[in-house]
């Protein structure tokens, strides 16, 4: 088979790929080149950067030869994966290989917030020692929301309670077996209310983003907001003003509105702990990921 990683592939998988006869090919395509190339390959494998909408697809029905997409990853809200289906082209991702990198990014972020580890080490370069200025908090014994308690949201709550946080959580899909002392579900305004630090781990939604003005005003005042989903799940207009006025203490962003981000008030904020998108970024969750998606191809055509 002729594969396309449009945002690259772990070497291990590309080799594993190519021992088994494939053709792998390697190359980022901006949308129209895309739309052109992709007719020439049996399957697409992308990551976050890729794309995959109804006119590319389309333009791969031309030919009828690609019968396979693969999400290196968990969301696949960047393919509209529901027209590819109905097409006849089925779409995969990798929603296990990842859950503790990005849940670790979370828990990154949620002490750098608690503790000022981005904005004093930033500072340190500028040749301060603001030492009296970086008065933070524990996290120990404060509640964490969690929304979204799929395989990201309960890796982060098997660390968030090892170190002694209670967690309180909503899903759609309830386990009730995973509710214990130190975990239970709860409505969402509940989760608002009562969480000190609350992350996101949902795909990007349809409508208003589910942290927006009204939302923000329903939480705790001073709450610490982590965000390593979609970065449409958050108005960030609505989260910088909260910032501002100390509403909101702090945010720890990996994902944005647009990426690259320009939001650069956002971004620059004293109180806003930011990576660039790398929740997946590790060695060990793309070697994993490598070994699915090998693995996937290798099921699928069979």
């Amino acid at each position: 088979m002729r594969i396309l990683a449009s945002d690259g592939m772990e070497k291990n998988a590309v080799a594993a790929l190519k021992a088994q006869g494939h053709e792998v090919v390697e190359q980022f395509y901006e949308p129209a080149e895309l739309a052109e190339q992709v007719k020439d390959f049996d399957v697409l494998v992308v990551r976050s950067a890729t794309k995959v909408r109804t006119p590319i697809i389309d333009a791969a029905l031309e030919t009828g030869k690609l019968k396979l997409i693969i999400r290196g990853g968990v969301g696949i809200d960047n393919i509209d994966h529901k027209y590819a289906e109905e097409k006849g082209i089925k779409v995969m991702n990798t929603p296990r290989a990842s859950s503790d990198a990005v849940a670790e990014l979370a828990m990154a972020h949620m002490l750098s917030c608690a503790r000022f580890v981005s904005v004093a080490g930033h500072t340190m370069r500028e040749g301060k020692w603001e030492k009296k200025a970086y008065k933070g908090i524990e996290i120990g014994g404060k509640t964490l929301g969690i929304v979204g308690y799929g395989r990201i949201g309960q890796s982060l709550g098997r660390m968030a309670m090892a170190m002694g946080m209670k967690v309180v959580a909503y899903d759609v899909f309830k386990v009730p077996e995973l509710e214990n002392e130190n975990m239970r579900y709860v409505e969402l305004d509940e989760l608002f209310a009562v969480s000190d630090f609350i992350s996101l781990h949902v795909p990007s939604l349809e409508g208003k983003p589910m942290v927006n003005a009204e939302t923000i005003a329903k939480m705790k005042d001073g709450v610490v907001i982590i965000n390593t989903s979609r970065g449409t799940n958050i108005d960030e207009a609505a989260l910088l003003e909260a910032l501002d006025s100390g509403k909101v203490r702090a945010a720890g962003l990996d994902v944005w509105a647009e990426e690259p981000s320009k939001n650069e008030a956002l971004l620059n904020h004293p109180h806003v702990s930011c990576t660039p998108h790398i929740g997946a970024s590790t060695t060990e969750a793309q070697k994993r990921i490598g070994a699915e998606i090998v693995d996937i191809i290798g099921k699928f055509f069979a």
